[in-house]
């Protein structure tokens, strides 16, 4: 398996780990390789690594067994039944994980509305597009990889270095907020309308309706996420 070049970009991961398990021949039930042989398999990072696996694991392609490793599931009727198992397993770490973004993303909104220049403008165009365009194809994985830069893009518009790297890192080293909110029915088509007026504020220069906009967008997500996993304790 060829090394990857130093990328952060968690999909090129993604795309090299389903590879393996094509090209190898691993079956359902087969154990993986540890985070530790993937990083020196592929050269990237441990937390990329962990990303990734964390992403294979709400769709379906692996199962990660405390303290026995990673292994290949049967994807056939387990979709839906491991994001549930895992939503419940990551029930406290999802509502750290939007406490700490609705105090951040709502100010982060309101200076990219009143900092941003034109290069941000259409970066943030391309993240909004991207995202539609794989919302639409039911192409969950890179959905979550798009919603991800639009709102590191947000952040880079506000010329707010902390800003941009705190985001950066809740993006990319804690992703259960993405993962958690776009698997969840019907999330991911509200996320397009709420995603364009976050935009359409930002791209006005309107300050308080993109804070707005952006506050309405997470509490939505939390609430949705949260009657989810409320109706998972409830079952039988």
């Amino acid at each position: 398996m060829p090394r990857i070049k130093k990328i952060r970009l968690c999909d090129s991961v993604i795309d090299a780990i389903k590879e393996m398990i094509t090209e190898e021949g691993f079956k359902p039930g087969d154990k993986f390789y540890s985070e530790k042989e993937l990083t020196k398999q592929l050269g990237v990072s441990r937390s990329s690594i962990r990303e990734a696996v964390k992403i294979l694991e709400t769709t379906g392609f692996v199962s990660v067994r405390q303290g026995r490793g990673i292994f290949i599931t049967d994807r056939q009727g387990l979709r839906f039944k491991e994001f549930a198992a895992w939503l419940i397993n990551n029930e406290q770490a999802i509502r750290d994980n939007f406490e700490v973004r609705m105090i951040l993303e709502s100010k982060v909104a309101r200076y990219a509305a009143e900092k941003a220049d034109s290069d941000d403008i259409h970066r943030l165009q391309e993240a909004h597009t991207s995202f539609i365009k794989y919302a639409r194809e039911n192409d969950t994985e890179q959905a979550i990889v798009w919603d991800g830069r639009f709102h590191r893009r947000l952040a880079a518009a506000t010329k707010n270095e902390t800003l941009h790297v705190l985001m950066r890192a809740i993006t990319t080293k804690l992703p259960t907020g993405w993962i958690s909110s776009l698997y969840t029915p019907g999330r991911m088509e509200k996320t397009i309308n709420e995603h364009g007026d976050i935009f359409a504020a930002v791209k006005k220069g309107n300050a308080a309706g993109a804070e707005n906009s952006m506050l309405r967008h997470l509490l939505n997500a939390v609430h949705e996420i949260s009657c989810h996993i409320e109706a998972e304790h409830l079952k039988p």
